[in-house]
């Protein structure tokens, strides 16, 4: 089943008229950052092949992204760093990364269709929909932005650290990450509180001073 505008729909019914989607791209991998999309699309906005970014090919989420940018009311874009992650939690950090795509929609929202998570720091009513971004076109439309600019900075932190491979896994925990963590260590863009991080972080420290012996 692709996302409809159902829930769009009723939130227009009820007076709002710039309903945006928002989602998230990064919150489960070991390095780099969570980001955040917001989208507002137009009324009976046929976008052909919308779904949830993680049901489509890179090259499906390349042609919609360029798509949703072109035919969005507005898009707004925001991110939390590692270390704001490390600091504040993930889930917090998601939230945060929310509010600023929010604040950088250059037409403002007047309500909010986010993927599962709560957002009252955002100052505007919102509905929370489970699985949203399989549901509401707006929300599938956050999630390839998210996961479109999310893909392209870890491509650019791969050249910058190119010995954990981030251009093919992301940042995820996959086994050729895990093995280049072992191996290197984490750099700067690594989440020291995810727990494979943070198990190498602790043999590190316990394998220097018998280095020192």
């Amino acid at each position: 089943m692709e996302p409809t505008e159902e829930f769009e729909r009723e939130a227009w019914r009820c007076g709002y008229r710039r309903v945006a989607g928002v989602d998230e791209a990064g919150r489960g991998p070991l390095a780099g950052p969570v980001v955040a999309a917001a989208v507002i699309l137009p009324n009976r906005c046929r976008l052909d092949g919308l779904d949830d970014s993680k049901q489509l090919s890179e090259a499906q989420r390349e042609r919609l992204y360029a798509a949703i940018v072109e035919r969005a009311v507005a898009v707004g874009v925001g991110s939390a760093e590692a270390g704001e992650i490390d600091t504040l939690n993930i889930l917090e950090a998601t939230r945060l990364a929310m509010c600023r795509a929010v604040a950088q929609l250059a037409v403002p929202a007047d309500f909010l269709l986010i993927d599962a998570v709560t957002l009252p720091a955002s100052g505007l009513p919102y509905r929370a929909i489970i699985k949203g971004d399989a549901l509401s076109c707006a929300i599938a439309a956050a999630s390839i932005i998210a996961k479109v600019t999310r893909d392209r900075l870890m491509a650019g932190y791969h050249e910058t650290f190119p010995q954990y491979n981030f251009l093919s896994h992301k940042g995820y925990g996959t086994e050729d990450h895990l093995q280049r963590l072992a191996l290197h260590g984490p750099c700067a863009i690594h989440r020291r509180t995810f727990a494979p991080v943070r198990d190498v972080l602790d043999a590190r420290e316990q394998a220097a001073p018998a280095l020192f012996r």
